[in-house]
């Protein structure tokens, strides 16, 4: 594969804290909770009542009215957060050189689920005629192909809480195999339905603050009981140096590493020696060429889970050694919940702004430390720290492990 240099030029956010990467940005570094009790459907009946839903969306200030009808909710955050980065990119390659891939959990399993609650309260199986394209989870990127007229490669992925950060590392991969020149890599999820909150709920994976929304989310805290279910959507443009440089692109950052790997342990717990990811940081790290004491700042996957943070903090111990430390390590989850296929893409974005800006989030509602959990989370508030090099992680059910490794463009490359 090419050793080609992969870029950033383009970045487009929709989230519980913001629409647009300047609110997204602007509000994750003041501390804004989007965590909230649930508006979207009817919790009075179930154990967990709060979300952190995208506020104040309307799809009719982005779309046409035809189209908004033909849509799931991830189809629209898709097609809003790509319209962002490409406005921002504004690339020049030939549409058959341009691809998509995107990357999501469980599609548009709102939409199934509503369905199936009309059919069951109606007792008719006359439904909506795109019922099943709003389902489908590759018909996202389908969208967006149409709306630009892309028609370079088009791929969807699923790997769980992976799937955003997996759909940048396969958008490289594609760039440095030659298959394109500019590739838009999109993160999206909204699984807010009963559905999803009975079925998390009952595997004890929610917090059930239902009193205390904004103090829900509450990664490596010592009294964290578990995520908050959020949603949201992500996008970036990646291309080719060449490609920028041609150009004169506006280059937000430079791609330096990408790895995934499994735990090859259980379907939903990680493994609790963290040797998957280990082996994945590490990974990540080699391909970047760059030694641990390189890196500036950590956006870890931190989900405010017992089990998930406990692993996750010795993980980053065993790779960073020493160093671990003194590497400010934050979760943007607190803010924003966990926006599971989302989050890889939104939070590669927030460690790009890290860079751009030589400020990094905080991690929201630590306020106990848990001594399983003792490295510097940027408790609470946003802190300036000189940031060249960033991983971002996402970890997820089934024993998906990635890392990303995104660095300031004008850094000295090794080699």
């Amino acid at each position: 594969m090419s050793k080609e240099r992969i870029v950033v030029t383009g970045m487009g956010a929709i989230t519980p804290v913001g629409i647009g990467v300047p609110s997204f940005w602007k509000n994750l570094q003041m501390g804004i909770s989007g965590v909230s009790v649930i508006s979207r459907f009817d919790p009075s009946e179930l154990p967990v009542k709060i979300a952190a839903e995208v506020k104040d969306f309307s799809p009719m200030d982005f779309l046409p009215k035809k189209l908004v009808g033909q849509t799931d909710i991830i189809m629209q955050f898709a097609l809003v957060a790509a319209e962002e980065a490409l406005a921002a990119s504004n690339p020049k390659a030939d549409p058959e050189r341009i691809g998509i891939v995107l990357g999501t959990a469980l599609g548009g399993i709102t939409t199934a689920a509503h369905a199936q609650e009309q059919i069951t309260r109606s007792g008719s199986y006359r439904v909506y005629p795109y019922l099943v394209p709003k389902m489908l989870g590759n018909i996202a990127a389908a969208h967006i192909a149409i709306v630009h007229g892309l028609r370079g490669p088009s791929f969807t992925l699923n790997t769980a809480c992976s799937s955003g950060a997996d759909a940048i590392g396969m958008a490289s991969m594609l760039l440095k195999m030659g298959q394109a020149d500019v590739v838009v890599a999109v993160g999206v999820e909204s699984i807010l339905c009963s559905l999803m909150d009975a079925g998390l709920s009952s595997a004890r994976a929610l917090s059930n603050r239902n009193d205390n929304p904004t103090k829900a989310s509450r990664p490596f805290d010592l009294n964290r009981d578990g995520f908050v279910m959020g949603e949201g959507g992500g996008a970036v443009v990646l291309e080719t140096l060449d490609s920028a440089r041609e150009r004169d692109a506006d280059i937000k950052a430079e791609l330096l590493g990408y790895a995934n790997c499994t735990d090859a342990y259980h379907v939903t717990s990680p493994k609790p020696d963290g040797s998957g990811e280990i082996l994945c940081m590490q990974k990540a790290l080699q391909q970047a060429g760059l030694a641990p004491y390189e890196v500036d700042y950590i956006n870890a996957h931190g989900t405010s889970t017992k089990l998930g943070d406990r692993v996750e903090t010795k993980a980053l111990k065993a790779v960073f050694g020493q160093q671990a430390g003194n590497i400010p390590v934050s979760s943007t989850k607190g803010a924003t919940g966990h926006l599971m296929g989302a989050g890889g893409v939104t939070e590669f974005i927030a460690c790009i702004q890290a860079i751009n800006e030589g400020v990094v989030p905080p991690t929201l509602n630590y306020e106990q430390p848990d001594p399983e959990c003792d490295l510097d989370y940027v408790p609470n508030r946003a802190r300036k720290v000189n940031v060249k090099v960033a991983m971002s992680n996402s970890f997820g059910f089934g024993g998906q492990n990635t890392s990303l490794i995104v660095g300031e463009y004008k850094m000295k490359q090794k080699g």
